[in-house]
């Protein structure tokens, strides 16, 4: 049995939590420690952690009184399990997997069933949407998406047309409302997309990149073709995840994996508007979906995050959590941000930073998280002492 924590003081003012749809719930809470039980102790339950009616991420997120700060790791169903290194034996191409109602059910539950996470995250890909949108891809074992034509031109772009989740990925609202049955409230089940500027990256370098140098070329040359094309991204993917939050989705994370590319005027001409606009989008259909932003290296743009008008701003680790709160202000909740590296560690030093990390976030509007996804490698023992140490915390 591990050993308890010791007690951890806070600020006398912790950081707020809760973005836009948090506002209408308890906004700040002073406690004066975190505390954790020792690992598989019981502790008695005095906040929410989570209801028939709502998921304990979700409580958090709104910036509720909850016990303890829910935990989900990006990347939890993956290639370091052993489960999932068997099913791809059976099933070795990506495209298989991630687009077959039964085994994304089955791939997103395998962490839920070893874990308990406060968040079952969809199996799936970013660029699940483009086929249906005529950009035809795939994905190489060894080498990652590739996008066979990429769109460089004019006439390119205009061949892209809009997404349409019901004809194109039935397969994803089918797996949602399955994980929804599930895991019923006992986790929130979590969509994702990619965000316009990383689709179009993908799509206009032709796969993954080290120097961006095509995408940079068509912004700083052509951008009207760029803007053109970030457009047709911003309207399906605000579709998406609208269809996402109608099929079970109960909180979507946005990927702006390669917005952190840009300088931050280029950010705010070529990311996040358009970010804007698909917040907007869906607060009009539903306004009380939290939504994720997700940008990793974004130490030199955290202040315009919350500019998008996003609930949660997930943070990777080269940020200091106890300065991002102080950056990203008091009207936005945060996620993360231990770093994966971390999960080589020995269990007490997976402790360390994992008290370290929830001391910095406060008591109010934090999603322990990663400050990215789990890396190939990382020893299953060690992520299952991290969810269980998260979950031994108590506020």
């Amino acid at each position: 049995m591990a050993t308890a924590c010791p007690p951890l003081s806070l600020p006398s003012t912790s950081p707020l939590g809760g973005g836009r749809s948090a506002r209408a719930g308890p906004r700040r809470r002073q406690l004066s420690a975190v505390r954790c039980s020792a690992v598989g102790e019981a502790v008695a339950e005095e906040a929410s952690v989570g209801t028939a009616e709502e998921p304990l991420l979700v409580s958090a997120i709104r910036g509720k009184k909850v016990e303890r700060p829910p935990v989900w790791l990006m990347r939890q169903a993956g290639r370091y399990m052993k489960s999932y290194q068997l099913l791809c034996e059976r099933y070795p191409k990506f495209r298989e997997r991630s687009e077959n109602v039964d085994l994304v059910v089955e791939i997103s539950l395998q962490p839920w069933k070893v874990f308990k996470p406060d968040g079952v995250i969809l199996f799936s890909d970013i660029l699940t949407p483009l086929p249906g949108m005529n950009i035809p891809f795939d994905i190489v074992k060894g080498k990652g998406p590739v996008i066979y034509d990429p769109l460089r031109t004019a006439a390119a772009v205009n061949e892209v047309r809009e997404f349409v989740p019901e004809e194109w990925v039935p397969y994803v609202g089918q797996a949602l409302n399955l994980l929804r049955q599930e895991v019923k409230n006992e986790a929130a089940v979590l969509g994702f997309v990619g965000a316009p500027f990383t689709l179009a990256s993908y799509c206009v370098e032709g796969g993954s990149s080290k120097n961006f140098t095509m995408i940079k070329k068509l912004a700083f040359s052509e951008p009207a073709i760029l803007h053109n094309l970030l457009q047709k991204f911003t309207t399906s993917m605000a579709n998406y995840i609208k269809y996402q939050a109608d099929n079970g989705a109960q909180a979507v994370q946005i990927f702006d994996s390669w917005a952190t590319e840009l300088s931050p005027a280029d950010f705010e001409e070529f990311s996040l508007p358009y970010l804007k606009q698909i917040v907007d989008s869906v607060r009009e259909t539903h306004p009380d979906l939290p939504l994720i932003l997700y940008a990793s290296g974004s130490g030199g743009l955290l202040e315009r995050l919350p500019l998008s008008g996003v609930d949660v701003v997930s943070l990777d680790w080269t940020v200091d959590m106890a300065e991002g709160r102080k950056r990203l202000g008091s009207n936005v909740a945060v996620q993360g941000n231990v770093d994966p590296g971390v999960l080589f560690g020995s269990k007490e030093f997976i402790s360390k930073r994992i008290y370290d990390t929830v001391q910095k976030a406060g008591n109010v509007g934090h999603v322990l998280n990663l400050g990215h996804g789990i890396k190939v490698g990382t020893p299953e023992e060690n992520v299952a002492h991290f969810f269980e140490v998260a979950k031994g915390i108590r506020y």
